[in-house]
């Protein structure tokens, strides 16, 4: 089945999409929700147009799927570089440690529902 098909896909990107729209257009911010909402839903949606480019290219196409140590290092990456790097080149970014935790989570959601050998 194509990622793009997958609702627990669909479910974060559309989330994602309207958080956006509610805090660009309508200059609405939920404090939590403005704070944390995007970075748990940041894993899903990465690592699944990830997932699908790589099904694209692969020759067994739906039997590809990401490892636990896969997972691990994008969790790691996402972490290092909008956490530690980032916040030190510029003002605009800050560092949080739950948004390390909501990156986390996100990546198991993607792993327990996306990440599926097909």
């Amino acid at each position: 089945m194509s990622v793009f098909k997958n609702i627990y896909f669909i479910i974060p990107c559309i989330l994602f999409w309207i958080n956006q729209a509610v805090e660009r257009l309508l200059g609405i911010y939920i404090p939590y929700v403005h704070a944390y909402l995007d970075d748990l839903l940041a894993m899903p949606v990465v690592l699944g147009v990830t997932l699908q480019v790589f099904r694209w290219i692969h020759p067994s196409r739906n039997l590809f799927y990401f490892t636990k140590v896969q997972l691990f290092v994008g969790w790691l990456y996402f972490s290092f570089l909008f956490e530690v790097l980032l916040p030190r080149w510029s003002a605009t970014y800050t560092a949080d440690i739950w948004d390390v935790l909501c990156y986390a989570i996100g990546t198991v959601i993607f792993d327990r529902l996306i990440n599926r050998k097909h």
